[in-house]
């Protein structure tokens, strides 16, 4: 087993990673679309000396069926290095070709005398064994890509629209194809060996660790490829899906063979009906529909179970994430082989706990949210880590919602050439719908929550899965009965813009260093928002912005119960400069510390006679768009005569000397000049899905987006008196910060 978390050389690794470049990085010549990939291997940095003995190991964990190999599926091989810990992320090792064949490498495995192996011998064999991580892939140019696309004509505000354009251009850098040249034979009797799904077309790549196309990335990526007019690229991603479905039977979470277990929020149709409805090429369809067909069909028979309500004693056919696996993932074997043999625990899991806890880590990866409050058994006492996954036995909000819409817009999508196929995904949406409204809306609370199937009663946490819903087009009656409720169900919006900096966070519980908590706001979930404002009918938002009480915050504005917190018990809301190492007033007017005249910091400017529907999406887009634009500057992010580069003494506060900006996957909603932090692997740059929604967001809402306030990474030595500042100044030196809080985090998780 092994004795020590090493964390001295944990944290070496996150230092590298964090606040390094990309490992694989492009490059694109000014006016063309062909890049030039440079993928680097990343070097083995073991954490003890070479001529260490490597800790003893746990006994394996059983043969996962799904996973067919000995190699890069759960084994002896995949432990003993992940024991030896070469790499500071697990995945770095099963993105590894084999320079060898299969049976070659497990030859030169078998030479090893486990009780004595040494870390050198293991840095050696991996050395001599494998080759650079992502070699499998190579970069792909864009068809017909247009450097101008119309939607930045939307822009008025110059730096926002040469952002934009700049992240558009993004896309050539993330452009993927399966390099023919490198793909292995196939399995066993190859010359070498790859974990990689080999696919037959063009794709978008989120970015950093994640070197393959993925599902749930894919439908924001396509968002933002829409507005680049990019459509062969759309096209070419549906493509690579539907070729999964026809060879796995569902869409796996990625393109990886250790992802076979499961899949990921299936938007799929989502993406199928956005690419008809802009393009008109129905010629898809002939294809989409029977494979949308096999994916629906895979989540009712796999995933969809009966649940009896406690308020209503009806029952409704429900999905839930529930993934069969018995084994640490491979691409985090180390996180969750640790995660069950924790060597400071005294009383050790039963192999019947351990095989249902790497159950629970596999599920909670498929929801999307890896991980969450959300998802503990009891996320408000305390913080029990991972342990205390409870996935399987959630009804989640978002999975049920999205299948709802599914099954609406598969109808949709066969119009008149199959009555009976539509009417029937119409009545299993109704069917879906009423369960969602049963289980997992609260009228007096005005809000959504997961339907817990351990105390069989909705959980108390609120989380910006509530907007959903809505978002998906179930609009509850309550909602639609006054203004006041239509607010009431946003009212959490409004605090976040008015009392942080940033934009939404995924909770408001901020003590569990899991990354999909406060203070971590996604890219995905402002979309979510914001569309879901979109779909509140027009005759519920004519009103401006209700004010709180006298001598009340804007948490006074927020339904009873509904965030299960008391003000006082909300994030704080860091202030630097004089006031360091202090937090904002945590209650009444003062704890607005960004609100203004009708607006908010960095919220755009406010419209005579808005809606509070119009001030919110209006700020929202704003926010979102300084939390991109000013983490991207405050890692070496420029455009020539509008935004000059940070000089090198600032620069070299987060390692970006050299540096040309970072597109972070999260950010914090402390700090808009910072990314988030926290999880199980180290912060991200790329990124596929913050490029496709603020491209989404400069067409949408480009003649509402004003150039942000991006606050100095060196903090002033005063505080100025006006809110505004003090919202701003808070942000000071936020980069710094974040990073020495994700290192505690992973080391926590670990």
């Amino acid at each position: 087993m092994v004795s020590s978390l090493k964390a001295a050389a944990v944290v070496a690794g996150l230092i590298h990673t964090i606040l390094a470049a990309i490992i694989g990085t492009t490059t694109t010549t000014p006016g063309t679309a062909v890049p030039t990939l440079t993928i680097s291997t990343a070097v083995a940095s073991p954490s003890a000396s070479l001529g260490a003995t490597l800790p003893s190991q746990a006994p394996l964990p059983p043969s996962q069926g799904w996973c067919i190999g000995q190699i890069f599926c759960a084994g002896s091989l995949l432990q003993t290095v992940n024991v030896a810990q070469v790499y500071s992320d697990p995945k770095t090792f099963v993105d590894k070709p084999t320079s060898k064949s299969s049976q070659q490498v497990l030859a030169d495995f078998s030479n090893f005398n486990l009780s004595t192996v040494t870390e050198g011998q293991i840095v050696n064999f991996v050395d001599s064994d494998f080759l650079g991580e992502g070699l499998e892939l190579e970069a792909a140019a864009l068809t017909n890509f247009n450097p101008t696309p119309a939607f930045l004509n939307n822009v008025t505000d110059p730096l926002s629209k040469a952002f934009a354009q700049t992240v558009h251009g993004y896309w050539t850098q993330l452009a993927r194809n399966t390099n023919q040249s490198a793909i292995c034979d196939e399995y066993p009797g190859g010359t070498c060996e790859s974990s990689l799904i080999p696919l037959n077309h063009t794709f978008i790549i989120p970015g950093g660790r994640f070197r393959e196309q993925y599902y749930w990335d894919s439908y924001w990526i396509i968002q933002g490829l829409i507005q680049s007019e990019l459509y062969e690229t759309v096209n070419a991603t549906l493509q690579n899906f539907m070729d999964e479905i026809e060879g796995f039977g569902f869409i796996p979470n990625g393109g990886r063979i250790y992802y076979l277990n499961r899949s990921q929020p299936p938007l799929f149709i989502h993406m199928v009906y956005d690419y008809v409805n802009v393009t008109g090429d129905t010629s898809i369809l002939q294809r989409a529909l029977p494979l949308a067909e096999a994916e629906l069909a895979w989540w009712a028979n796999n995933r969809t179970i009966e649940v009896a309500s406690p308020y209503t004693n009806q029952t409704y056919m429900m999905a839930h994430y529930a993934v069969n696996n018995t084994a640490p993932r491979p691409e985090s074997y180390l996180t969750d082989y640790l995660t069950i043999h924790d060597p400071t625990l005294s009383t050790p899991l039963t192999d019947n706990q351990a095989a249902e806890l790497y159950s629970e880590l596999a599920s909670g990866a498929e929801t999307g949210w890896d991980y969450s409050s959300r998802f503990e058994a009891i996320p408000q006492l305390g913080n029990p880590g991972l342990r205390s996954l409870n996935v399987k036995n959630n009804i989640p909000i978002c999975l049920n919602s999205i299948l709802y819409k599914a099954r609406i817009l598969l109808a949709e999508l066969y119009g008149t050439s199959n009555a009976t196929a539509s009417s029937t995904h119409l009545q299993v949406a109704a069917g879906i719908r009423a369960g969602i409204l049963d289980l997992l809306w609260d009228p007096a609370k005005l809000a959504f929550y997961d339907f817990n199937l351990t105390s069989n009663a909705r959980n108390d946490i609120f989380t910006a899965a509530t907007f959903y819903p809505v978002w998906n087009g179930i609009i509850p009656n309550e909602i639609l009965a006054s203004q006041s409720n239509a607010f009431g169900y946003f009212a959490a919006v409004n605090l976040v813009v008015n009392k942080y900096n940033g934009t939404v966070p995924v909770t408001f519980i901020d003590w569990t260093g899991l990354q999909w908590d406060a203070p971590n706001s996604w890219p995905p979930l402002q979309y979510i928002i914001m569309q879901a404002l979109r779909t509140i009918p027009s005759n519920l938002t004519t009103n401006g912005l209700p004010t709180p009480s006298s001598g009340q915050s804007t948490y006074d504005l927020v339904p009873a119960g509904q965030l299960a917190l008391t003000e006082a018990q909300l994030p704080g809301q860091p202030l630097l400069g004089a006031q360091a190492n202090q937090n904002a007033t945590a209650t009444g007017p003062a704890a607005d510390i960004n609100k203004l005249s009708g607006t908010v910091v960095n919220g755009g400017n406010a419209t005579a006679g808005e809606g509070w529907r119009d001030t919110l999406q209006r700020e929202m887009a704003n926010r979102y768009y300084a939390s991109v634009l000013c983490s991207w500057h405050a890692t070496g992010g420029s455009i020539p005569g509008l935004l000059p580069q940070l000089p090198a003494s600032e620069l070299n506060l987060t390692n970006s000397i050299g540096n040309t900006g970072n597109m972070f996957e999260k950010f914090s909603n402390l700090n808009i000049d910072s990314s988030g932090y926290g999880g199980e692997y180290t912060v991200q740059a790329g990124f596929g899905w913050t490029n496709g929604v603020l491209l989404w967001v400069a067409s949408t809402y480009g003649e509402q987006l004003v150039a942000p306030q991006c606050p100095p990474l060196v903090a002033a030595s005063t505080t100025t008196s006006t809110s505004a500042a003090v919202g701003l100044q808070a942000s000071s030196g936020a980069v710094i910060t974040a990073v020495m809080m994700a290192f505690m985090a992973h080391a926590f998780l670990l």
